[in-house]
Parts: C-alpha cells; structure tokens; sequence
C-alpha cells in the first residue's frame, strides 16, 4: 500500500494528515513536503493526524523527529492526534511522547497549539 499526504494550513499551523503505510519507500517524500512547508510557508506549529495511518517503521520516526526539532529551532512545536493502536505502541516504545503531545483528535491538538479552528 502506498502513502497520500494531505497538507493543511490553518492560521501558523500545518496540518499533516497521513494514509497508508509510512516506511523508507515514502519516508521522503513527507519529508520534503513537511519541509518545504515549514521552511517556505507561515508555519509555527505542526499537527499529524495518524487516523488512516496503518503502518510506520523508523524511517517514518526519522521523518517525525526531524520536522520536530526543525520546529523546536524556530520556536514552534508539534501534535500527534488520532493515533491507531499499531503505530502509537511504535511511538510509544521510541520515546516520542516524551517530546511531543499526544490527543484524541485534530480539535484537541489545534486547541492546545491555542489556535481555536
């Protein structure tokens, strides 16, 4: 199965809406478009919403950690929402939710950014 990105911005935020599998055969490709994003667009903050997301490997942990700290030197910080059971265990054993918050949905992870949809 491959991987659709779906890119929103809302105010200083950008939402990343991921489907499909994120493993070193996509890795880049959410990588240059998160990227890009951040560096090129009025992007303070960053939400992944992970509902449709059905498999990730450390590849795709790679990707997330690097948009992290791109983040974290401009100021700004990232959400993860709608994590499914498979992939937030992966989270859960790197260490990633030491870093970086963890909510029930978009809403949620927008409100806590303190940009109000």
């Amino acid at each position: 199965m491959s991987l659709q990105v779906e890119l929103e911005h809302r105010r200083n935020v950008l939402i990343v809406r991921l489907k499909g599998e994120l493993d070193h055969h996509s890795a880049d490709v959410v990588r240059y478009k998160m990227e890009d994003s951040i560096m090129n667009g009025n992007v303070d903050h960053v939400v992944l919403s992970l509902k449709e997301l059905l498999f990730m490997d450390s590849s795709g942990l790679g990707v997330i950690l690097g948009r992290y700290k791109q983040l974290k030197a401009k100021g700004g910080k990232m959400a993860v929402c709608d994590v499914n059971k498979s992939v937030y265990r992966l989270l859960e054993l790197s260490g990633l939710f030491k870093i970086l918050a963890i909510h029930d949905n978009e809403r949620s992870a927008l409100t806590s950014l303190e940009v109000v949809s």
